[in-house]
């Protein structure tokens, strides 16, 4: 039973999860003007993630066969979990999320849930091995994730143009994530016949392309945050921020001093830092707006807590061992 639940804590990947709920409340922040009250905060925060958790079973029940080749020592390859569990909790955590969101949630976030469910089956089955669309259709549910927050507090109509053009961020971020995260992979993808970003364009020429969309997200954000004064705090904000970009050049300083060189290890820890710095990006917009400014700092410090604990717990174990 033991080795039952450990298969499932590594199927849903902790160190990703906390990711998707602060986006969501990060939007439902932006708009109300601080951090919302509690159970808006917690469907908000909570939801997207029993999708995200939902949206990583069916990545894997669709990855078995690849998982099976460089990576059999996966739940599902090595038999721990089964394929058809995999889809049961998989829908479970979808059936949950949904079930929240038509008991306590606007009918919009009932049909985000479902525009997310569909992007979610599409990279899963369609687009993952497809380099550059995979990548911006994860690009394109993060987006959603964040107009799940928006929404959860205001109709179409009442949203400000600032939060539309911040989504534009989100998207630049996750698929640059995406992109960052097929480094490590790049022989198995290549064997299984998974033509991602780094398969089909090598190693340096997706770097290049992923600094450029770390300048646009980047660039993005600052000239939102100016422009529009979204922030109440942007000393906060700019202190946050700044740490996340710190952490960032040091992701890029191991990949191009080591491109010729790149082993999976060391591809793996590079995430692992974007992973990071994607905690503390989204940590700095709520750090920025919210008044009580010990409880933006505690859900900062509990997000990298669990993100770097899980990470060093599970993540080689699951990636490379």
């Amino acid at each position: 039973m033991l080795q039952k639940l450990f298969a499932h804590l590594e199927t849903m990947r902790p160190y990703t999860l906390l990711w998707c709920g602060l986006v969501s409340l990060l939007g439902a922040c932006l708009l109300y003007g601080d951090i919302p009250p509690l159970r808006t905060s917690l469907l908000v925060f909570f939801i997207p993630i029993t999708g995200w958790i939902a949206g990583l079973y069916l990545a894997d029940y669709y990855d078995r066969t690849l998982d099976a080749i460089q990576k059999p020592h996966r739940p599902i390859p090595s038999g721990r979990i089964s394929p058809r569990e995999a889809l049961v909790i998989g829908a479970a955590y979808a059936g949950i999320g949904l079930g929240l969101t038509v008991l306590f949630l606007p009918l919009i976030n009932i049909v985000l849930v479902l525009v997310a469910g569909g992007l979610v089956l599409c990279y899963a089955k369609f687009t993952k091995a497809r380099g550059l669309l995979g990548n911006f259709n994860r690009g394109a549910m993060t987006v959603i994730t964040y107009l799940f927050g928006i929404f959860s507090l205001s109709s179409y109509s009442s949203i400000p143009l600032s939060l539309w053009m911040l989504s534009f961020v989100f998207f630049f971020h996750d698929t640059n994530s995406n992109i960052i995260g097929a480094i490590r992979d790049v022989q198995g993808d290549k064997t299984g016949g998974y033509m991602t970003t780094p398969v089909r364009y090598g190693i340096r020429r997706t770097l290049l392309l992923s600094v450029l969309l770390s300048g646009l997200y980047l660039l993005l954000t600052a000239w939102i945050i100016n422009v529009y004064a979204l922030v109440h705090y942007q000393v906060y904000f700019y202190v946050v921020f700044s740490a996340g970009i710190l952490i960032l050049c040091v992701m890029y300083l191991i990949l191009f001093t080591s491109t010729q060189t790149l082993t999976q290890k060391q591809s793996l820890y590079a995430h692992e830092l974007f992973v990071t710095e994607r905690i503390i990006f989204a940590s700095a917009f709520i750090i920025g707006i919210a008044t009580n400014y010990m409880l933006s700092f505690s859900i900062c410090i509990f997000s990298l807590i669990v993100t770097l604990f899980s990470q060093h717990l599970l993540r080689e174990r699951y990636e490379l061992t």
